[in-house]
């Protein structure tokens, strides 16, 4: 039997040489007996079924490696569409808001109430009261004023006609509170003349923040708090001072906030100087729509905060404006500083950290990428990071109140045995997960900035995060979602840095106003 021509003698599916049509595979009936085939037919047929084999378990690969791409794309937008979901429709906070607590108790409460007073009602007249505990009230602050009324009998005799004497008397205290009462303040400047030489002496008029304004101190920086601290938009002022029965035109206001902008500028520089003193400082930054002279559309602009730490003697916090997000920002409002920054992994501060500052990385930012993973899908791995992550913070709740000394031995003795735990477990798990999974970018954002993020370590002195300046960024944020706010673009003629010192969440005014036509669109 020659190679050209095998006859009926081959197996299903093997691949054979044809003569006129070259390679081919094609199914006939297998003989029924192998023994009937020469050496180099058998040799052949092996080497046939061999390349067979392979050439399957190759498509076999690539189907596997398809299907796990497929997967991890799945995975990925499965995990994007639930971050979204929870931005859009659930709770963003990774626990339970305390204001949102607040705000709870304050209904069960008013409900509670409500329900005690209509059953109080109807409890019939005869009926023997109910014994309850006397609730323990918290007296009122002694240092309120106090306006005694006094309840006396119309008559300080008996009906039977003897004098009455008075043994004792029952003192309870109401809290009373009177909205909006202005006050005018005159100032009556006398006029004095010398008849020898006739000489006119008059005293000199306080100095004014704004001169020739009817506004007091105490005005302006009531409209200030208002608009800055409780979020209170400049028409809604407008319209409270109506109610109180002072009219005072929004554009009146808007040129007031402006102005005590302006003066209030040397002690923002002050208080800057004092703030790049500190060796440990917080960033963030966060968007605000902004308006531009005669135009309706808004376009982002950004508020960089910059704070000092909890542990800092001095408690005080920036704001400073721009109209981009750029580094260079950062850079200019640190100028020559070189101390340790605790920021997030924004780009913009890696100029700064090229030029001599101290990147300390936030472990609450680390923590987020797994409650993230956690909340759209449930991963094991999310949770035993978190869980791993919150030893961390029970340490930290620990040293709280101890000093810098103290802080950093207890971090050596409990909290670094657990990060050296947690990193060998992140680049453990990582050689398990494969590339571009949501999973493994969680992974990859800690064990990628390591370094920065156990830095809190070496040094007693700086927190375990970011969240110091992200809570004193947030009522930004919160006047921005309840007040429709709105910046007019500033000329060069008006400062643009704002602080707050010892009330973090009372930053000053922000003179964000054209010099000719200053304006807040709120």
């Amino acid at each position: 039997m020659n190679d050209t021509k095998y006859g009926s003698w081959v197996f299903a599916d093997a691949l054979i040489p044809l003569p006129s049509t070259g390679w081919h595979t094609r199914r006939m009936n297998a003989p029924s007996d192998l023994s009937q085939l020469s050496p180099d037919q058998l040799r052949h047929l092996a080497t046939m079924l061999m390349s067979q084999v392979e050439e399957r378990e190759q498509a076999l690969a690539q189907s596997q490696k398809t299907l796990r791409h497929t997967e991890q794309i799945n995975q990925k937008l499965t995990f994007e569409l639930a971050l979204l979901k929870r931005h859009a429709f659930g709770k963003r906070s990774e626990q339970l808001n305390l204001l949102q607590i607040s705000l709870l108790d304050e209904v069960v409460e008013a409900d509670i109430a409500a329900i005690e007073t209509e059953l109080d009602d109807l409890v019939a007249p005869d009926a023997p009261p109910a014994t309850k505990k006397t609730p323990k009230r918290a007296p009122l602050p002694p240092g309120l004023p106090r306006t005694e009324i006094r309840h006396d009998p119309e008559s300080e005799h008996c009906p039977c006609g003897c004098q009455l004497r008075r043994i004792g008397e029952d003192i309870s205290e109401k809290l009373d509170y009177t909205p909006g009462v202005f006050h005018v303040e005159r100032h009556i400047r006398g006029k004095w003349v010398c008849d020898q030489c006739e000489t006119l002496t008059q005293a000199p008029m306080p100095a004014q923040i704004i001169d020739k304004g009817i506004a007091t101190a105490g005005l302006l920086a009531q409209v200030l708090i208002a608009k800055y601290a409780d979020h209170l938009p400049l028409y809604r002022q407008e319209q409270i001072f109506a109610r109180a029965g002072v009219p005072i035109p929004r554009s009146t206001l808007a040129e007031w906030v402006g102005i005590c902008g302006v003066r209030l500028q040397p002690l923002v520089d002050a208080l800057r100087d004092l703030l790049l003193a500190e060796p440990v400082l917080h960033a963030d930054e966060t968007p605000v729509p902004m308006l531009a002279p005669g135009k309706k559309k808004t376009h982002r602009a950004y508020l960089w905060a910059y704070a000092t730490t909890p542990y800092a003697g001095l408690k005080a916090v920036i704001y400073d404006f721009t109209e981009g997000r750029g580094g260079q920002h950062a850079r200019d409002f640190l100028g020559k500083w070189q101390g340790k920054l605790i920021c997030d992994d924004y780009s913009g501060y890696k100029q700064s950290f090229a030029n001599g500052v101290t990147e300390i990385g936030c472990m609450a930012h680390a923590r987020r990428k797994f409650v993230d993973l956690h909340v759209a899908g449930k991963s094991q791995i999310a949770e035993q990071a978190i869980e791993l992550i919150g030893h961390l913070y029970e340490v930290e709740r620990e040293a709280k109140a101890l000093t810098a000394e103290e802080r950093q031995r207890l971090r050596d003795t409990r909290a670094r045995p657990i990060a050296d735990a947690l990193h060998r477990w992140m680049l453990a798990h990582r050689e398990k997960v494969p590339n571009g999974s949501a999973t493994a970018k969680a992974l990859d954002y800690n064990l990628k900035r390591w370094a920065a993020l156990t830095r809190y370590l070496d040094d007693g002195r700086l927190p375990i995060d970011n969240n110091r300046v992200e809570n004193l960024i947030r009522p930004w944020a919160l006047g921005r979602n309840y007040a429709q706010f709105r910046i007019m673009r500033s000329y060069p003629v008006w400062p643009r840095t704002r602080s707050s010192t010892n009330a973090p969440q009372k930053p000053t005014a922000g003179p964000w106003f054209s010099h000719n036509n200053p304006k807040v669109c709120a």
